[in-house]
């Protein structure tokens, strides 16, 4: 099955205070919504052919009791050596509903059946970035785009973790144009626009564990 990646996030604090880093920077901030039943809220940068997302837990018992608990995101906002990092990609062809990876089935209340996500098995290793195939996203291709999209071409995602791909999700994950996967001593993520033409970077760490290349 071919995939394309749709869009990344970062779990933060409530309310996404580290946003304003990249509003420092210049980006637009696109509308923010919440998710009932899996009890998180995000803030959106859009990008001409993807997405960064900072998203944070607004509440615990929702997260923990809701049809999302198997995602289990606030042991992740809680723990120093969880992923805080995960991926959404989808399939250019809406009739394969193929799960691409070994994984299950989860139908958050604020979809109608039979709209639901395929989520990677290495959902239950915190360590590892959350894998998500979202078969009913259309192509940003085909999508319109705002007024608050950034120019900026996403030209790749690395997101780096010291954990081990025991599921083989992670080996599918590598497989997207795009995005990278790989054994790292911290939980990094790198985000290129355009190509690093500006060849310049800014590294939002400590506030952030993110690194992106190309900004002017």
């Amino acid at each position: 099955m071919t995939l394309e990646l749709d869009h990344v996030f970062i779990l933060v604090e409530p309310e996404a205070p580290v946003a304003d880093l990249l509003l420092a920077h210049g980006f637009k901030e696109g509308t923010g919504n919440r998710h009932p039943g899996q009890g998180t809220a995000n803030r959106r940068f859009y990008f001409a052919n993807g997405m960064l997302e900072f998203l944070w837990v607004h509440d615990a018992a929702e997260a923990m009791n809701g049809p999302g608990r198997e995602l289990r995101f606030a042991d992740r906002t809680q723990s120093s050596t969880a992923s805080p990092f995960g991926v959404i990609l989808l399939s250019p062809d809406a009739n394969n509903l193929e799960m691409p990876f070994p994984g299950w089935t989860y139908q958050p209340d604020y979809f109608a059946p039979p709209t639901a996500f395929q989520v990677g098995a290495n959902s239950s290793d915190l360590a590892q970035p959350l894998c998500f195939c979202a078969p009913f996203i259309k192509p940003r291709a085909a999508r319109s785009k705002s007024a608050d999209t950034n120019a900026q071409v996403m030209t790749q995602v690395r997101i780096h973790t010291p954990a081990r791909d025991r599921s083989g999700v992670l080996k599918v994950v590598n497989q997207v144009d795009r995005l990278v996967v790989e054994s790292g001593h911290e939980h990094l993520m790198e985000i290129t626009l355009n190509g690093n033409e500006l060849d310049y970077r800014v590294d939002f760490r400590p506030d952030l564990p993110l690194i992106i290349h190309g900004l002017s």
